[in-house]
C-alpha cells in the first residue's frame, strides 16, 4: 500500500511539474506586431526580474508599422497562465504616457513560476488592435 501511495504522489508531482513547463518553442520576443499589424509594440520588463508575489512596473512602447510613436493611446491589460487556466492575480493598468508612445504599466504581479501571457488591447486614433506577449517566471535563486 505504501508503494502505491508513493507511486501516485510521484506521478502527480511529475505531471504538475510538466504542466508548469513552458513549451520549448515559446516565443519570448519583447517586440511584436499586433494581430492586425496596426502597431508594433515593445514590452519592457523591470531591469531586475520581478520576484514572485511582488508588484512591479513595466513599460510599453507603441509605434506605427513605420516606427512613428503612437501617442494618446488607451491600453487595456489582461493575461494569465494558459496552462493553468487562470488570469493575472492583479488588475494591471497602463496608467500614464511617460513620453511619446511609451506608457507605464503598473500593478503587474506573478503569483507563481511558469509561463505567463500578457495581453494588450490598444486603442488610438490609428485604430484598435491586440497583441500577446509570453514570459516565463523562474523560481527565485537561493543564495548559498
Amino acid at each position: 500500500m505504501h508503494r502505491l501511495f508513493v507511486s501516485i504522489v510521484s506521478l502527480v508531482v511529475v505531471l504538475l511539474t510538466a504542466a508548469c513547463a513552458a513549451p520549448a518553442d515559446l516565443d519570448l520576443a519583447l517586440t511584436h506586431a499586433t494581430l492586425e499589424k496596426k502597431f508594433v509594440v515593445t514590452l519592457q520588463p523591470p531591469a531586475t526580474p520581478a520576484a514572485i508575489n511582488q508588484i512591479h512596473s513595466w513599460r510599453i512602447q507603441v509605434a506605427s508599422p513605420t516606427g512613428v510613436p503612437v501617442t494618446h493611446a488607451r491600453i487595456a491589460v489582461d493575461g494569465g497562465m494558459p496552462q493553468h487556466g487562470h488570469g493575472l492575480p492583479t488588475r494591471p493598468q497602463a496608467t500614464q504616457e511617460l513620453f511619446d508612445g511609451t506608457y507605464l504599466l503598473e500593478g503587474m504581479k506573478f503569483s507563481m513560476k511558469g509561463w505567463w501571457e500578457i495581453k494588450l488591447a490598444i486603442q488610438s486614433a490609428e485604430g484598435s488592435d491586440t497583441v500577446t506577449f509570453n514570459t516565463v517566471v523562474a523560481a527565485p535563486v537561493v543564495a548559498r
